[in-house]
């Protein structure tokens, strides 16, 4: 049974920062990937970054690059996403995916099978 927990999320300042983490368990792929969503009130939920353990590579949405940091020692059963620089529109509910196959677009919800419950980041 796979279980994914988020953590980290609060209350920011407008240029703070925060870190993000994402616990899972019950994982025992040895190939997946694991990304962050977001969805803010009275919006779509939309892929914010992914981490691929295959080839060890992040990718991010426009809107977040260089401002969003998957470490580059991710590894094991827990991912970070390091969110500097933040903005008003940051606000959201970030959750948590992953998936063994991976098989669709990383930004896609579709792609992804496992999601965490989600945790509040709130800029002003």
């Amino acid at each position: 049974h796979v279980q994914l927990v988020e953590s980290g999320g609060g209350s920011v300042q407008a240029g703070g920062s925060l870190r993000l983490s994402c616990a899972a368990s019950g994982y025992t792929y040895s190939s997946y990937c694991m990304g962050w969503f977001r969805q803010a009130p009275g919006k779509e939920r939309e892929g914010v970054a992914v981490f691929y353990t295959a080839t060890r590579r992040p990718y991010y949405i426009e809107a977040v690059k260089g401002r969003f940091t998957i470490p580059r020692d991710a590894a094991g059963n827990t991912l970070h996403l390091e969110v500097n620089s933040l903005k008003p529109e940051d606000t959201a509910v970030y959750y948590c995916a992953a998936d063994n196959k991976c098989g669709g677009p990383w930004y896609a919800q579709k792609t992804f099978n496992y999601w965490g419950q989600g945790t509040q980041v709130t800029v002003s």
